[in-house]
């Protein structure tokens, strides 16, 4: 069953947006070649702290991480090590939520790392333009497949593929609630939108094929063809003027 917020959740929800993206901006800020990912994690810890906020991921179903940390070919679920250390020409897809006052937030970007070769910057401008077109279509009134077409339909315009094996989510008083936002699909199918429904809109999207597959530690998936991938996500909020962007 699809919950609907109240305002006051919103609001709440919206302080934590806030928080996660004070967050995110200092975690960016830090994203060079020779950090490895277990340094981008000990900041993040270190963020939530300060902020007073509990990590949305870690311990999650026995994730041991505070964040995500997908390195070029790593889709998402990236698990923070001393070795995997940043290069040049890389590219890092974080993936972060926290609990605020007993709500969800959960956000994501991808950054280039150092100096990144045109084809790759293209696929982070173009997952995160899919990202802003799924997002304009949570309008009330509209269906949920609607989101899963404007992205499906901005990527492959462009040439590249939507990741299918994970998809984005409702969110509120726990990380993963119904409905599943899938990134493909046809228009005016599913559920229709209504006000105050939450959803954590999160294209993910692959140079090449969109088939994936698992490595060896359970967690982490990765491209077939192992070309790159990014991911973009942010949480929002259905409302009376539009979607509202929680983790703007």
């Amino acid at each position: 069953m699809i919950e609907s917020k109240s305002e006051q959740e919103i609001k709440i929800m919206s302080e934590g947006g806030k928080i996660l993206s004070r967050i995110i901006e200092r975690i960016n800020r830090q994203i060079k070649p020779g950090i490895s990912t277990q340094e981008l994690e000990t900041i993040a810890q270190d963020l939530m702290a300060q902020e007073k906020v509990t990590s949305a991921f870690k311990d999650y179903h026995g994730f041991p991480g505070y964040i995500c940390c997908s390195v070029n070919e790593e889709i998402v679920h990236g698990i923070p090590s001393k070795e995997k250390v940043l290069q040049d020409a890389d590219i890092i897809s974080i993936d972060i939520g926290i609990i605020y006052r007993d709500y969800y937030v959960d956000a994501a970007f991808t950054a280039p790392v150092g100096e990144v070769e045109p084809r790759k910057l293209r696929l982070l401008k173009v997952t995160h333009q899919a990202l802003q077109k799924g997002i304009s279509k949570a309008r009330i009134n509209n269906r949920l497949s609607d989101i899963s077409y404007a992205i499906q339909r901005h990527v492959e315009s462009n040439k590249f593929s939507v990741v299918r094996e994970f998809v984005g989510h409702g969110i509120g008083k726990y990380l993963h609630e119904d409905p599943q936002i899938p990134n493909y699909g046809l228009p005016q199918r599913g559920p229709v939108l209504k006000k105050g429904m939450v959803l954590a809109i999160e294209p993910m999207v692959n140079m090449g094929s969109w088939e994936v597959e698992l490595l060896d530690n359970g967690w982490t998936a990765v491209t077939k063809d192992r070309l790159p991938s990014a991911h973009f996500e942010h949480t929002i909020a259905v409302t009376e003027n539009g979607p509202q962007i929680l983790t703007k």
